[in-house]
């Protein structure tokens, strides 16, 4: 037995009487540092322009201290997903979690929005190598019939933590904006102890290492796509920078998946695509994600631009959307046996876009809280908490058991995709407006761009209805569609026990 072999094993047997709760108690830790921290920034903006003054860029500038980190968590939770299958999925937890506290640490320190930028690409490396393997490890500790239970918890919790990032971030910039980050460094470290101590292993599958070109083509183009988007309100769409930009994103994203149709590894394995239902699943995630990013940095930025609150007060009146999430989240089990996930899904995104309305029709330029913004934010979070939970069981119905880890990296990289474009284009669509009435109506145009997302995510959403009667109409027994096995066991509870 080799030394890499007999670590593999001992790891295994270490974590083997770890109860399944456990190991999701424990991944939890780790999705909650890489969900808070993506969204905690959103509040802590203004707050970070003020500090570097005249060198923050503006909000295209400091939009890449968002969507630097999205597009490279985006770009390498493929390969992080595959390299976790082909060698330890807990390892590579354990990587991710240290990785993305010590960063966070050096968040804090940044002197400049270029530092903070580069430090947070290294918090991204971090996040795109426990994300996979947080969810790998949660579906291998859990039995397929209860799967479902733990996927939405496990999504919860992501949610729950994303949207409560401005509240969060809220109470710790009235300190400093730097506590943002140095938020994450306890968690990270409890994490560290308790997961290098409890967690399982699974047997490493043989195979080629991931296609690294393919990455690079995908971060690349990515980049491309958010950065024509963000210079088009500055430039315009006619320049020859944004044309330039858009060009190159269409030709590498295009290369990439040519290559990926070819590579015996590729970094977007083209036959989970294929599958009818995970291609619905992640269209509808995209145009989601979308939404709800722009949804995120819009009502900070209007509470504290548009109506003067501070940093706390805005995140306040965010609460009532993240409450909403985790009971609604869970209570989204009964409903897909109910109903079948599509039904759930285009509810919660219709529900969501009609939050987003709301503001784009009641928000006005003196502060109304009750009236104009808290009956969007419940609206939001009950859209959110009816919708995400939904994709990713969803998708993971239709994984098979070897990639676990590289089709939740699949569904978390479009995710994040779909986050980095929601923002780019708010930004775009927002512009410079000149006067607090021109700002009014410029925010109003993005928060109807950013419900129309959502109803276009509702109605891919559809489509898994319409595969589902298609499906009964030709072939009889249990329709995959309406109650995957790995999502809703007909005979079992939706929370883990």
């Amino acid at each position: 037995m080799t030394v890499t072999t007999e670590r593999a094993a001992a790891a295994r047997a270490r974590g083997a009487g770890t109860s399944p709760e456990l190991v999701l108690a424990i991944v939890c830790a780790g999705v909650v540092l890489a969900s808070l921290d993506m969204f905690i920034v959103n509040v802590a903006l203004p707050s970070i322009a003020r500090d570097f003054g005249s060198g923050s860029g503006g909000l295209a500038g400091l939009s890449w201290v968002l969507n630097g980190y999205s597009v490279v968590y985006a770009a390498l939770l493929v390969p992080a997903g595959r390299l976790a299958d082909r060698s330890s999925r807990r390892r590579g937890f354990l990587f991710g979690v240290g990785l993305f506290t010590l960063a966070s640490g050096l968040c804090a320190t940044a002197p400049n929005v270029g530092t903070l930028v580069a430090f947070r690409i290294l918090q991204a490396v971090g996040a795109a190598a426990l994300t996979p393997t947080s969810l790998g490890l949660v579906l291998g500790a859990f039995p397929a019939e209860r799967r479902g239970g733990a996927v939405r918890i496990w999504t919860a919790m992501g949610g729950l933590a994303a949207a409560l990032g401005p509240v969060v971030g809220g109470l710790l910039v009235t300190a400093d904006w730097r506590w943002v980050f140095l938020v994450n460094v306890p968690i990270g470290l409890a994490a560290l102890f308790a997961g290098a101590r409890l967690l399982p292993d699974s047997p490493p599958e043989s195979g080629p290492r991931p296609d690294v070109l393919s990455g690079l083509a995908l971060t690349a183009g990515v980049a491309a796509l958010v950065g024509g988007l963000v210079t088009s309100g500055e430039h315009g769409w006619t320049s020859g920078l944004v044309i330039g930009l858009l060009v190159a994103a269409a030709v590498l994203l295009a290369g990439m998946l040519a290559r990926s149709a070819r590579h015996a590894s590729p970094i977007i394995e083209l036959d989970l695509v294929r599958d009818p239902v995970m291609a619905l699943t992640l269209f509808s995630t995209l145009l989601f994600s979308g939404a709800f990013g722009a949804m995120l940095l819009s009502v900070t930025l209007w509470m504290q631009e548009g109506w003067g609150w501070s940093a706390l007060r805005a995140g306040l009146g965010l609460a009532p959307g993240p409450l909403m999430v985790p009971p609604l989240a869970i209570a989204a089990g009964g409903l897909i046996r109910r109903f079948g996930p599509g039904p759930v899904l285009a509810t919660g995104a219709v529900i969501f876009g009609g939050g987003v309305a709301w503001w784009a029709l009641g928000v006005g330029l003196h502060p109304h809280y009750a009236g104009e913004l808290l009956g969007g934010a419940i609206l939001t979070g009950v859209g959110v908490g009816l919708t995400l939970p939904t994709l990713f069981s969803t998708a993971a119905a239709a994984l098979p058991p070897a990639r676990f880890a590289t089709g939740s990296a699949l569904v978390n990289m479009v995710r994040q995709i779909g986050f980095a474009i929601g923002v780019a284009i708010f930004v775009a669509v927002l512009g410079n407006p000149a006067s607090p009435a021109a700002r009014l109506d410029a925010f109003r145009h993005g928060w109807w761009a950013t419900a129309a997302m959502a109803l276009a995510a509702a109605a891919a959403a559809l489509g898994l209805l319409r595969l589902a009667r298609t499906r009964r109409s030709s072939a009889p027994g249990p329709d995959p569609v309406r109650r995957p096995a790995a999502v809703d066991g007909p005979q079992q509870d939706d929370i883990p026990r």
